[in-house]
C-alpha cells in the first residue's frame, strides 16, 4: 500500500500546438504506451489520462488535442473544445512547445493561459533537436517574459533528459490529499478504445496528405477467447479513392498496417490478438456533427 501521509494527488493537462510532443511526453511519464504518436499533426483527438503512482502520490496526466487554428472543419472544432476544456477543472497545466521555435499557434495557446487561474509550467520540449544550448537560453528569457510561468524546464520526451525535472516539481506543486484511482489502474480508457487508436496510428503513419485526417477506426467486434482476443476493426474514410489507397495492391497495404497494429495490440493487452480489419466510405464524415458523434467524437 501506499503510504498515504503527506501524500499529494491531482490532475495535470498537458496542452500546446500539434505536434509539440504532448503524446510522447505522457507515455514517457507513465512508462507505457498509452497515446498514439505520429509524425502528423493532430493525431491526438481525444483525452487521454494516464495515471502515475508511486510513494510519494498520484498525477493523473491528461494528454490532449493539438490547439489549432484551422477550426471551421467538424472535426477541427471538436478538437479544439476537447482540448480547451482540460484549462480549468486540473491542478497544473504543462504548456508543451518546441525548443526554439514559437508559432502563432503557440501564441494562441497562450493566450487562452492568460483566462484560466490555474499554475502552468512551460515544458520545452526536443532539446534533442538543439545542437547549440547557448542559444537556448535567450530563447528562454523570451518566453520567460509572456507569461508568469511557476517554472520552465527544458526537456527531451523522446529520450527522457529532464523529465525527472519535470515530474519533481510536478509532484510538488500537486496539492496534499489521498490517490484517486486504485494504485495498479493506469488509465480510464478501454482496451477497445485503444485497439482502435492502434489501428489509425499504423494508418496515420503511413500515409501521406489528406488521408490521416480523413479515416478514422471503430471496433465491431471485441471478444476474449481465452487465450486471445479476437477484434474487428472497421476503417472508415470519406472517398472511394481513399479506401483504394489504404487496401493497395492485392490488399497488401491494409494488410501490412493491420500486422503492426496486432504486434502493438499484442504488446499492450499482454495477450495473443487475431485481428480483421475492413475499410469502408462514409462520405464527408468528418465534416458531419452527428457522424463524429456517432463515431465515438463527443465531449
Amino acid at each position: 500500500m501506499v503510504d498515504n501521509s503527506n501524500n499529494r494527488s491531482g490532475y495535470v493537462s498537458i496542452i500546446g500546438r500539434p505536434n509539440a510532443g504532448k503524446s510522447t511526453l505522457l507515455n514517457y511519464l507513465v512508462g507505457q504506451k498509452l497515446a498514439i504518436t505520429s509524425r502528423k499533426p493532430q493525431t491526438t483527438r481525444h483525452t487521454i489520462l494516464g495515471v502515475k503512482t508511486d510513494a510519494q502520490g498520484q498525477i493523473i496526466y491528461v494528454d490532449t488535442p493539438g490547439i489549432h487554428q484551422r477550426g471551421e472543419h467538424a472535426m477541427n472544432r471538436y478538437l479544439n473544445r476537447t482540448a480547451k476544456m482540460m484549462l480549468n477543472d486540473v491542478d497544473l497545466i504543462l504548456f508543451v512547445v518546441d525548443a526554439m521555435k514559437w508559432t502563432v499557434e503557440d501564441a494562441a495557446v497562450l493566450d487562452l493561459l492568460g483566462n484560466v487561474k490555474v499554475p502552468a509550467v512551460l515544458v520545452i520540449n526536443k532539446l534533442d533537436q538543439i545542437d547549440d544550448k547557448d542559444a537556448l537560453l535567450p530563447y528562454i528569457k523570451e518566453l520567460s517574459a509572456k507569461h508568469p510561468f511557476c517554472e520552465i524546464i527544458p526537456l527531451s520526451a523522446k529520450t527522457g533528459k529532464n523529465v525527472s525535472r519535470l515530474e519533481k516539481r510536478v509532484l510538488e506543486l500537486m496539492p496534499e490529499g489521498e490517490n484517486i484511482f486504485p494504485e495498479d489502474q493506469l488509465t480510464d480508457r478501454s482496451e477497445r478504445f485503444f485497439a482502435a487508436e492502434l489501428v489509425r496510428e499504423q494508418l496515420t503513419r503511413r500515409y501521406a496528405k489528406e488521408i490521416p485526417y480523413a479515416l478514422t477506426v471503430e471496433i465491431e467486434q471485441f471478444e476474449d477467447v481465452g487465450n486471445m482476443y479476437r477484434i474487428g476493426a472497421l476503417v472508415w474514410v470519406e472517398r472511394e479513392g481513399q479506401k483504394n489507397i489504404i487496401i493497395g495492391n492485392k490488399g497488401e497495404a491494409i494488410k501490412a498496417a493491420a500486422t503492426q497494429a496486432r504486434i502493438e495490440m499484442e504488446k499492450l493487452f499482454d495477450k495473443k490478438v487475431h485481428l480483421s480489419v475492413w475499410v469502408k466510405v462514409k462520405k464527408s464524415w468528418s465534416s458531419d456533427v452527428n457522424a463524429l458523434a456517432q463515431l465515438g467524437y463527443r465531449e
